[in-house]
């Protein structure tokens, strides 16, 4: 089969996977298709201290971890609102994860919202789409948001602790996740929420700098605080994705969504009953 014929068979393919539902990773196909492409001659060695790494990989490589993230808490501090946050990571070369995502997923949802949903990362629709929470987890994410009367589209704002999608969808390293930190703690402060609702073991974890499952996170409330001093109330959940895998654990999603409902009728009432 030329080569012409089997791109075409493979772009058929991915696309019905795609109609089926299924998480294609179009990142790892197409480092396939580059791989398995017409062949080249034979190459000398490079010369030592040369490399023929792309240009975004040499810039990085004169930077050290700490360089980034002293970037980032610089741009993230001159950001002052969000959609200028928005432009400085989709700007943003210190996170690995870039090279290899097709966009960057930074937020969705009403800027100024009361409830702030964070989650992990992107997953392969979201990846092409460019914005978090639009696969099958989303569907779900949007159902479970509706029960307590949540909805991206009036009064939810909805971002992860990181904002491109990892190589097969794997969990994103601790270095990918404290260089966009900055980035997360800023974007908490602009949009300001009443309460934040982390969903999935990585965004808890991290936002919490802890190493506990999200087994014995989950319905538990904390105050969380950003470095500058912004603080509201944090409570812990499942990640869609996992519900999707193993649903008998839906009902437990369900008291923490019920647990944060409890407080905004509380917020609401107080707020009514001192008007």
């Amino acid at each position: 089969m030329s080569h012409s014929s089997t791109e075409l068979a493979l772009k058929s393919l991915t696309g019905w996977w795609d109609d089926m539902g299924v998480d294609v990773d179009h990142a790892a196909l197409a480092a396939l298709e580059k791989v398995r492409g017409p062949a080249r001659e034979p190459q000398m060695a490079p010369k030592m201290g040369h490399t023929d790494a792309p240009a975004k990989s040499r810039r990085r490589g004169r930077k050290t971890l700490q360089d980034w993230i002293a970037e980032a808490e610089s741009l993230a501090r001159d950001a002052q609102t969000l959609d200028a946050l928005k432009l400085a990571i989709e700007g943003f070369e210190g996170c690995p994860l870039k090279e290899g995502a097709n966009k960057t997923v930074v937020f969705d949802g009403v800027q100024g919202a009361p409830v702030m949903v964070i989650g992990e990362g992107a997953g392969g629709r979201e990846d092409r789409i460019g914005r978090p929470f639009v696969g099958k987890a989303g569907e779900l994410l949007d159902k479970m948001l509706a029960a307590i009367a949540l909805d991206r589209k009036t009064n939810t704002f909805i971002t992860n602790v990181t904002y491109w999608r990892p190589p097969g969808n794997r969990n994103p390293t601790d270095e990918e996740l404290a260089v966009c930190r900055p980035f997360v703690d800023r974007m908490i402060e602009l949009n300001a929420p009443k309460f934040i609702l982390a969903v999935g073991g990585v965004s808890a974890q991290s936002l919490l700098h802890t190493k506990t499952g999200i087994m014995k996170l989950r319905g538990g409330w904390t105050d969380y605080t950003t470095p500058s001093g912004f603080g509201a109330p944090m409570l812990a959940t499942f990640h869609p994705a996992y519900l999707l895998r193993r649903p008998e654990d839906k009902s437990r999603a369900w008291r923490d969504l019920l647990a944060l409902q409890a407080r905004l009728d509380g917020d609401a009432g107080s707020a009514a009953g001192s008007a």
